[in-house]
């Protein structure tokens, strides 16, 4: 990695975006020679409001503590939002889109006017429900993305994101969040 990647998460507070945004962080900070943050935009939002989070990933210490302006990566979580919020702000040309989506890639992205900047999309909320029983999508989200950007090897991020996953979950919760990561490994699809 030569440079500092910053992302920026969309989604609706309660769906565990702030939480995918740590739990990224968490695994990528045992990765050798990585600097990593991770932070949430708050307000007064309730249930259901939007809602932004933050990663900064670098193989140099980070300086840097203001929001994501210009993201390398946008991560959607709550398909809702598109065309409602701008998630394109400020996006670098050759930002990468991954969205928690039902709809045709193509159609997005002719919507949202994101030209040819790579995009990519899973249905999140039914690989969650599926294997958790919960449409929470924020642990197939994180998985995706790291099977598009290739931080780290699949199978050490299942392992770390194990561990991370066990400081606040039961092992069986564990074990169905993993189940996520596996189908969103091999149904997220670009578009």
């Amino acid at each position: 990695m030569e440079k500092t990647i910053e992302i920026r998460w969309h989604g609706r507070a309660g769906q565990g975006v702030v939480t995918a945004a740590v739990t990224l962080a968490d695994v990528l900070s045992t990765e050798k020679g990585k600097f990593v943050q991770a932070f949430p935009e708050f307000g007064a939002e309730k249930r259901g409001a939007p809602i932004l989070a933050f990663n900064r990933i670098s193989n140099k210490p980070i300086r840097s503590h203001s929001q994501v302006y210009y993201p390398d990566i946008v991560v959607v979580t709550d398909p809702s939002l598109l065309g409602m919020v701008d998630i394109a702000e400020g996006a670098k040309e050759n930002a990468i889109f991954i969205i928690n989506t039902t709809y045709e890639l193509p159609l997005i992205r002719e919507k949202l006017s994101l030209g040819e900047r790579k995009i990519y999309g899973l249905d999140a909320y039914t690989i969650a429900a599926d294997e958790l029983g919960k449409a929470i999508p924020n642990v197939p989200m994180v998985a995706a993305l790291i099977k598009i950007t290739q931080i780290m090897d699949l199978e050490k991020f299942q392992k770390r994101l194990k561990v991370s996953l066990s400081k606040k979950l039961r092992p069986e919760v564990v074990e169905k969040n993993l189940r996520t990561t596996d189908r969103a490994f091999k149904e997220v699809k670009e578009g």
